[in-house]
């Protein structure tokens, strides 16, 4: 059986993941890293981190969505190292909040934020290949965690009861976490998986890392991605234009790699350079301290220029 060529997630999302009938994908992927899965994509967001040119290829690839219940999810992929990464994805979260907000709106009117950064280099240091940071209020003397109260909660809840509709009433908050409206960040770390599928979240990792998806998958996302990401399914303009897109990638990631391997070989050479002088000087200060050659007779022995021996 032929092995079935599906697009990279990267493109995917630039591209194809804005198309409305597409949104089971990504709402899948919201599903299995993060535990919704009544999430509902409704539209894309607008925002200056949403960046669809030509020319940009390796360091935002990114997509805004806002769920039903008006949740931000911001999905960035990072292919090449970045040095202030971490203070970007803060800007872009800060960013989202603040897109929320119009002169004279109450805060109550804030929505929840989710910043997913899928990560294609090496990144930090851990074990796992998904991190979870969120944000909690604990006491500094007696360490217990700062929650709202039930009457507090229901006070947030009160300006959604109109569209609740008579459902079920459930708390927003988990646990009633003081700090729960605050962003929560995933950190997706490609590399760091070791291509032993055995969860639902290895199969999304798999495709993330190889965009290889099995074929008999219940994968939520995975199995709309089965149909939605096949490289057939594009016109003939797409597919050169993808290809020249993992060319410039593979080109990226070569030029990345060729000047750190040049950075290493030249401050090795100019390690060795700095030995050489220190050895150098080591032995003329022996041989001045003796003093059984001349200043000029060091200087042919070492290399070492007079005025430099006469400081020893």
């Amino acid at each position: 059986m032929n092995k079935i060529n599906y697009i990279r997630f990267d493109w995917a999302i630039k591209k194809l993941l804005r198309d409305k009938a597409n949104f089971g994908v990504l709402e899948g992927f919201i599903e299995v890293f993060l535990g919704k899965p009544d999430c509902k994509i409704i539209e894309i967001l607008e925002s200056e981190s949403n960046n669809t040119f030509e020319d940009d290829k390796f360091n935002r690839v990114d997509i805004k969505a806002k769920s039903s219940d008006g949740e931000i999810f911001i999905v960035e992929i990072q292919l090449t190292r970045y040095v202030h990464y971490m203070e970007r994805v803060l800007f872009g979260t800060s960013k989202a909040i603040t897109e929320q907000m119009k002169d004279g709106d109450d805060y109550g009117k804030i929505k929840k934020v989710y910043s997913i950064s899928i990560v294609y280099y090496d990144f930090g240091k851990g074990k796992d290949y998904l991190y979870v940071g969120n944000t909690k209020f604990v006491g500094v003397h007696c360490n217990d965690e700062l929650l709202i109260t039930e009457k507090e909660e229901l006070t947030l809840f009160e300006k959604e009861q109109d569209e609740l509709q008579g459902k079920n009433r459930k708390f927003k908050y988990e646990h009633h976490n003081a700090g729960a409206i605050m962003p929560t960040y995933y950190m997706i770390r490609v590399n760091s998986f070791d291509d032993n599928v055995k969860t639902a979240m290895d199969e999304w990792m798999e495709f993330l890392k190889n965009s290889e998806i099995k074929s008999d998958t219940k994968v939520p996302g995975l199995i709309e991605a089965k149909e939605v990401m096949k490289f057939d399914r594009m016109t003939k303009e797409e597919q050169d234009t993808y290809i020249r897109h993992l060319d410039a990638v593979a080109n990226e990631k070569e030029a990345i790699l060729t000047a750190e391997i040049r950075g290493k070989i030249e401050g090795r050479a100019e390690g060795r350079a700095e030995g050489r002088e220190e050895k150098a000087l080591a032995i003329a200060k022996n041989l001045k301290a003796i003093g059984v050659m001349t200043i000029e007779q060091i200087a042919a022995v070492t290399n070492l220029d007079t005025d430099t021996i006469e400081k020893l």
